[in-house]
């Protein structure tokens, strides 16, 4: 598999298109509009998009690019969903969500060639600059 598939292969841990679902809810809810407000899928579009651009970055960058210039991809792409988080008043990237986008940045950091572990005493590159 080529960097850039490995890289792009991370798409299918996504979990954007079940947050989307939190917006719509199901029949059991008893909210009025039946989902989560904070799960719209505008805000869930612009989360995604943040990874997308993550990913495009480090394809971009090469596999052989320094790894200061892949973290500082990283770095752009967490601390840009902190922005979005704070947007939605912090509601956005609750537990469920901070657990599933850690491991997502953990997958990533490894399709890249970095070692998740090397960062924020081993608890993974998104640990680094995350607030959610």
């Amino acid at each position: 598999m080529s960097y850039s598939e490995k890289i792009l292969n991370n798409k299918t841990e996504y979990p954007f298109d079940k947050w989307r679902t939190y917006f719509y809810g199901d029949e059991d809810d008893d909210e009025e509009d039946g989902g989560m407000e904070q799960y719209t899928p505008e805000n869930c579009d612009k989360a995604q998009q943040i990874m997308d651009d993550l990913l495009e970055g480090l394809i971009g960058l090469g596999e052989s690019a320094p790894e200061p210039a892949k973290v500082e991809l990283f770095r752009i792409a967490i601390e840009s969903l902190n922005e979005l988080n704070d947007e939605t008043g912090g509601s956005l990237i609750e537990t469920v969500e901070r657990e599933e986008l850690c491991e997502l940045f953990d997958n990533i950091c490894l399709s890249a060639g970095l070692n998740p572990k090397d960062y924020a005493g081993g608890e993974g590159i998104a640990d680094v600059w995350r607030d959610w």
